[in-house]
């Protein structure tokens, strides 16, 4: 059952582009098509989370992270009464503006792009689905719904001034020339779906990052016993099956710590919504704060798990190495294409214009490239 405050598709505040809607798919089911067809979304495969691609084959990639995370944000959205669609679609795009090699790529373009406007993932993400694919005949990017657009710039909470680069034109009135551009009330947060999506990318690294660090090496389970939600899990299992395998015991406790997660927000969701009543979409956008999320209790426990996760994994030493090294290959790569974009595809190719201008271009292509792809053009053009 469809709740009052839900998005509502055939409500939905339009596209870019004006098209005839899908006689057979809502407006939300169309965009969660579109992005799993795009190329930004298929170059996720070869995208990671924390090890390089290549390191293994069991780590998580971008792909599978996203996966994960739309499968959790239709849980939450079907137990809300919320739209499973457009919070599939959110949960799907979030993360098709990372570059490669995780965090470290996005800090390394960061620092890179500070003279030219800066990067950041949420409004690369945005800028792909507006103007970088480019397959359609009648428009640049996939032509969203407003909600879905919405979602991906905010998902994460209001954006205020000094706006990301890329957001800025989504911060006000439609601008010209160019299409025009759709006002994204960035100083609100965003839909009660979006904040699903975002929710479900919260419990989704939590708890694969807890699994690949063990399955890395990085820690072991005994590690993880005094930490909160995960210790009492492993006890749980344990008093189950005293003399379980390893690999099962992991995988018991961890799907426990898991469905810890969902069961907090879904229960702290409805209780927000008994408390408030918002009996539009539009109201959620004015609570001032989130209606989807943790309960203070889970959000101070998770703070614990994720001060160990930092220090033990994101900085664990053989992490800390392999980003030195892909850092070179990033700046490598972008000073490279910078000096010599005769060496960039013919269609990448930038015309005469401002060094700002032909830096976005070349950082467009860089952060567009899968880990796999960036070694390797690196190992051709720089190394070689």
């Amino acid at each position: 059952m469809r709740a009052p405050h839900a998005s509502d598709p055939t409500r939905s505040r339009g596209r870019l582009t004006p098209e005839e809607e899908s006689a057979w798919r809502s407006a939300f089911q169309r965009d969660r098509d579109r992005i799993i067809h795009s190329s930004a979304f298929r170059r996720l495969k070869h995208k990671t989370q924390v090890f390089v691609e290549h390191e293994g084959d069991y780590y998580r990639t971008r792909l599978t992270h996203s996966i994960e995370v739309a499968q959790v944000a239709r849980t939450l959205a079907g137990a809300l009464g919320l739209d499973v669609d457009l919070a599939e679609a959110v949960a799907l795009a979030h993360d098709l503006g990372h570059p490669p090699f995780g965090h470290v790529g996005e800090d390394t373009l960061q620092r890179l792009m500070a003279p030219h406007g800066g990067f950041d993932h949420n409004a690369q993400a945005l800028r792909i689905v507006t103007r970088l694919e480019r397959h359609y005949a009648e428009f640049d990017g996939l032509n969203l719904s407003w909600e879905t657009l919405e979602g991906i710039a905010k998902h994460n909470g209001p954006v205020r001034p000094p706006l990301p680069w890329a957001l800025a034109e989504y911060a006000g009135a439609a601008r010209a020339p160019g299409p025009a551009l759709c006002d994204l009330e960035l100083d609100t947060h965003a839909g009660p779906e979006a904040q699903a999506a975002a929710v479900a990318d919260d419990i989704a690294y939590n708890h694969h990052d807890l699994h690949d660090g063990v399955r890395a090496g990085l820690f072991t389970l005994a590690d993880l016993a005094d930490l909160p939600i995960v210790g009492p899990a492993l006890r749980e299992v344990d008093g189950r099956w005293p003399r379980l395998d390893a690999p099962r015991r992991r995988h018991e406790a961890l799907r426990r710590v898991f469905g810890a997660l969902v069961e907090d927000v879904i229960g702290t969701a409805r209780s927000r919504i008994a408390g408030r009543a918002p009996d539009s979409a539009a109201a959620v956008r004015r609570m001032g704060r989130p209606l989807v999320g943790f309960s203070d209790g889970m959000a101070a426990e998770l703070r614990v798990i994720r001060d160990f996760l930092f220090h033990r994994m994101y900085r664990a030493p053989p992490v800390m190495e392999m980003r030195a090294r892909v850092t070179v290959v990033v700046e490598d790569l972008f000073a490279l294409y910078l000096d010599r974009p005769d060496l960039l595809p013919v269609e990448w190719r930038p015309a005469a214009g401002a060094e700002a201008a032909r830096a976005r271009l070349v950082c467009d292509y860089v952060s567009g490239m899968t880990d796999r792809f960036a070694l390797q053009a690196h190992a051709r053009l720089v190394a070689g």
